[in-house]
């Protein structure tokens, strides 16, 4: 690996590397169950066929079904992430430099994943809480209207009434996302005195519960009321990136804007920047169960 310098880009192997470590620690991901798409910004399409399919006798007349189409671009956002090392980086061996840049990409991932989170589940700046006008009401809390209010002494029915909302919509059920608060209240969860929710308990990340993908996840409630996320993530959800991904390493002034100049500390700042969109291809195919208003759950 060549001697990091300003503007240099992650190798083709760290991207991929970087971006499966985000597949596994994402709930959004983990859900939508399919490979991220590298745009420059891109425009998916969904089909709604008004009609129901025709019979057609032999020689007999066809008749018009009806189409609508409606576009949703993906617009990609630019997320960064910087920290502070030691000078030291400059002068270390080639294969220092690599662990070092190894390190602070799983840590980038960790970051990157909890933040796409964060921005598709309540339109947040991951780092200040606050909402984001850049991402407007791209997220699940401005999408998705269908709630329902949380229920903690039967927290199976809020979810009976979560997926019957979207299946009234003609929706499909294919994951969930749950706050471990929910799961718990899963967990502890008994009819005549049995558990019904076993593989819960313990504060368990099971993968799948009565058959639905399921990734508990504190992102669920994280700057938002939700507890419950249920839908169909696999064909409603779609997420990108930027295929370059930009390293750099600063070497003078205060980037961080901390106050503290990189050389008068012995310091080099490394920072990262990423593009990253996503779609919510359709608001009714999922229903939130969340935090009551003014209620004590």
């Amino acid at each position: 690996m060549p001697t990091l310098s300003k503007g240099s880009l992650f190798d083709p192997e760290l991207v991929s590397d970087l971006i499966n470590k985000v597949k596994g620690k994402s709930s959004l991901v983990t859900l939508s169950q399919q490979k991220p798409i590298p745009f420059n910004g891109q425009k998916e399409f969904t089909f709604t066929m008004d009609s129901e399919i025709d019979i057609v006798a032999e020689n007999g007349k066809k008749t018009h079904g009806g189409i609508s189409i409606a576009p949703l671009t993906i617009v990609p956002i630019k997320v960064e992430y910087g920290a502070r090392i030691s000078d030291e980086f400059l002068y270390a061996s080639d294969e220092e430099k690599i662990d070092i840049v190894k390190a602070f990409n799983e840590g980038y991932a960790r970051k990157l994943a909890r933040g796409l989170d964060l921005m598709a589940f309540h339109g947040i700046n991951p780092r200040t809480g606050t909402a984001s006008a850049i991402i407007g009401t791209n997220h699940f809390d401005g999408k998705v209207t269908q709630t329902v209010d949380f229920n903690e002494a039967d927290p199976d029915v809020n979810i009976e009434t979560a997926a019957s909302k979207v299946q009234g919509a003609e929706g499909v059920i294919s994951g969930m996302a749950m706050d471990p608060q929910f799961s718990a209240a899963l967990a502890s969860y008994k009819v005549n005195g049995v558990k019904q929710f076993p593989e819960l308990a313990w504060g368990a990340n099971p993968g799948a519960v009565r058959g639905i993908p399921t990734d508990i996840n504190r992102t669920v409630s994280n700057g938002g009321n939700d507890l419950v996320i249920i839908g169909d993530f696999a064909s409603m959800f779609k997420w990108g990136y930027a295929k370059e991904i930009p390293l750099e390493v600063i070497k003078y002034g205060d980037p961080d804007n901390s106050g503290q100049d990189l050389k008068g500390y012995n310091q080099v700042y490394l920072r990262s920047e990423t593009y990253l969109g996503w779609g919510i291809m359709d608001g009714s195919s999922f229903a939130r169960v969340i935090k009551p208003a003014g209620g004590g759950q």
